[in-house]
């Protein structure tokens, strides 16, 4: 072939595979455009072996980039057989694809979400991974992909999980690997359970790891024999009778806190690959399992048929994979149970719930018009692989999304308690400085005193009749008295008593006497969930919800005390702490005398303020019970009449000055 034939063949074929700079490129949506042509129009049909291409990106902002000599090969494994193919990229040298802070990389991925009707269970996860605190979390971003002149669909430009900054920074090893080099690190691993690569078995538990860094074409036998002891080391340690001892057992192999917030990220989205797929890395010079990062969510939160509804379960239950061995036996350890159940309150407590509601709803909105076009291409009821629902709208899928989220945190919180080895309820003690609820286990109704009687009530937490002060008396005795009206909780029952006899009377409320045995009461504890018997001084029974009522105003009775004591819902009571009580002072005189003071008129029974400046006296007056219950206002230039009140010994507050003032009032 003469030199000016080449030339022009030449020519014609870099002319055709980058379809010339000069071509118009644009954005379809308001996402970013990628457009790809592979090298003659190749079709891609391999996840092993690249075909060159050049890629044009429109970004944001309409300003377009061109990559030349880049490469494209599929990836993902169940993935990579559906219709709408993910794909893997590498440009000719590295690249800031996603921008300034984020990694300097040849290699990409391009993940397609096709068994994700949303599109967004993977980025969702990934900004979950965020908000626990995970080190390292997958950067994506959605655009829009055209191959080779086809509009595939809507797309993510992801990460892909290796050594690198801004991926995982584990210190990477030298290669090639000098004699005296340090080999304890780093190592990026997965237990993979396609097996695929550089992978071995652990020996104890046959769980399988694949080594990704270093890479399967440069690691060192010397390297492999280390990671591969390493792991069947630790693995030893987990399944030894001291697995659980904080010196010798696994803990110390372990980061606690990249452990705890993985797994609650692996549990949260109820992804059931979890545990057949999971990452985690070690570093030089650093003894211990580091956790994450996260990847491949697409049928994670219930979008698998094979699991179908996976709202009130536990992947440690039931998804796949071998990684549940390894927590399974940490379930076992006390230490594992307090540290998944303090981090998940800690995570809930911080608004996980609603930021995950917020990021999907900013995801949906930022994807409409592309999602829109994906799914006139690729239909939003098709299923392609193992999709547990179909809907014929896209919102029904979102709204599925999150009542998964929503059932399965709550769920999650009980799972999690059920999993921590149980505590016995400890004695009660109570706290004076505070008011006290007391709720029925079965109903979890507030005992409360109305129109004298007790009986339990709807919980409401202004309503006075339902706190209560429990004041230390004797010998492991206490009164409760109400804080609405100041009684003391009364056992009425007359005549001679046993545990187990003369049952059922009504309980009620009475004037306070610590005299009285029928108006003290011991706590015992019962069980491991904090539940309490409250027993009677005088008659020796126990307080007992009649017929376990679940109506406003169901008596609380006097009931026998036996065996059936631990198991009966309805003699059961939990104790919540609730407002703290105002300190009262025990002497009362007159307040700054000179300018004014509080007088009492015995004979009148009227309240008022004497004052050589009675124009300054504005400033209102407030009448309390001991109990704390507000009974009387006034303002302090004005007389208040008590002879309204029951004989008993009162508060009387204000604020004059800036400072509060208090006495007391006999009446």
């Amino acid at each position: 072939m003469n030199k000016t034939l080449f030339s022009a063949i030449l020519f014609f074929a870099i002319s055709f595979f980058t379809k010339i700079s000069a071509q118009n490129y644009s954005r379809l949506t308001n996402l970013p455009h990628v457009i790809i042509n592979t090298f003659g129009g190749r079709a891609i049909t391999s996840k092993e072996y690249y075909i060159y291409a050049t890629m044009y990106y429109v970004d944001e902002n309409d300003n377009v980039t061109q990559y030349d000599s880049m490469e494209i090969r599929g990836r993902g494994n169940s993935t990579w057989d559906v219709a709408k193919k993910p794909y893997r990229i590498k440009f000719h040298s590295k690249e800031k694809f996603l921008g300034k802070g984020y990694a300097k990389a040849k290699s990409w991925t391009l993940i397609a979400n096709a068994l994700d009707k949303t599109l967004v269970r993977n980025a969702v996860t990934f900004l979950m991974g965020d908000f626990l605190g995970l080190k390292y979390n997958p950067a994506s971003k959605y655009v829009d992909l055209t191959l080779n002149g086809t509009y595939l669909g809507n797309y993510m430009i992801s990460d892909q999980v290796e050594v690198r900054k801004n991926r995982v920074e584990v210190t990477e090893q030298e290669y090639p690997l000098p004699e005296d080099a340090d080999i304890t690190g780093g190592y990026l691993m997965e237990v993979d359970g396609f097996k695929d690569g550089n992978c071995f078995v652990t020996s104890r538990y046959q769980v399988p790891i694949r080594v990704h860094y270093p890479d399967e074409d440069e690691i060192a036998d010397a390297q492999n024999a280390y990671i591969r002891q390493y792991m069947n080391d630790f693995e030893s340690v987990l399944a030894s009778d001291l697995f659980d001892d904080p010196e010798l057992g696994y803990r110390r192999l372990v980061d606690s806190v990249s452990l705890a917030n993985w797994f609650i990220a692996t549990e949260v989205s109820g992804n059931i690959d979890g545990y057949y797929s999971t990452y985690f890395y070690k570093d030089r010079g650093d003894s211990l399992l580091y956790w994450g990062p996260l990847w491949d969510y697409d049928i994670a939160y219930a979008n698998d048929n094979r699991k179908g509804d996976t709202s009130k379960s536990l992947m440690t239950d039931v998804g796949f994979g071998q990684t549940k061995m390894w927590i399974n036996r940490m379930w076992n350890d006390p230490w594992f149970g307090a540290l998944v159940n303090r981090r998940y309150k800690e995570v809930t407590d911080a608004g996980l719930e609603a930021y995950m509601y917020n990021k999907i709803d900013s995801l949906v909105e930022l994807t409409t018009e592309s999602r829109e076009l994906n799914y006139q291409k690729w239909g939003i009821s098709t299923r392609y692989l193992r999709e547990y629902i179909l809907y014929s709208s896209y919102d029904s899928y979102i709204t599925f999304l999150k009542s998964y989220i929503k059932t399965h945190i709550a769920y999650l919180k009980t799972a999690f308690a059920a999993k921590e080895p149980e505590k016995p309820t400890p004695d009660f003690e109570a706290d004076e400085r505070y008011y006290y609820r007391i709720n029925n286990a079965n109903t979890s109704m507030a005992l409360s005193a109305v129109n004298g009687q007790a009986c339990t009530w709807t919980t409401s937490s202004d309503n006075q009749n339902q706190q209560w002060k429990i004041v230390a008396v004797e010998d492991g005795y206490y009164m409760i008295i109400n804080r609405s009206n100041g009684l003391a909780l009364n056992d009425p029952t007359t005549g001679n008593t046993t545990a187990t006899t003369n049952i059922g009377t009504a309980l009620n409320v009475a004037t306070a006497d610590a005299s009285d045995d029928a108006q003290l009461w011991y706590f015992t504890p019962q069980g491991t969930a904090g539940y309490y018997n409250i027993t009677n001084k005088h008659t020796q029974h126990t307080l007992n919800l009649e017929g376990g009522g679940r109506s406003n105003g169901t008596k609380v009775i006097s009931y026998i005390t036996d065996s059936r004591n631990g198991l009966s819902m309805n003699r059961l009571w939990y104790i919540l702490e609730d407002e703290e009580i105002e300190e009262m002072p025990d002497e009362i005189a007159s307040v700054e005398p000179a300018e004014y003071a509080l007088a009492y008129n015995p004979n009148t029974k009227v309240l008022h303020f004497g004052s050589a400046t009675p124009d300054l006296l504005t400033f209102r007056v407030s009448v309390y019970s001991v109990s704390g219950m507000l009974v009387k206002t006034f303002i302090a230039g004005e007389q208040c009449s008590v002879a309204d009140l029951p004989s008993a010994v009162y508060i009387v507050k204000w604020n004059a000055g800036g400072a509060q003032r208090s006495t007391k009032l006999r009446l």
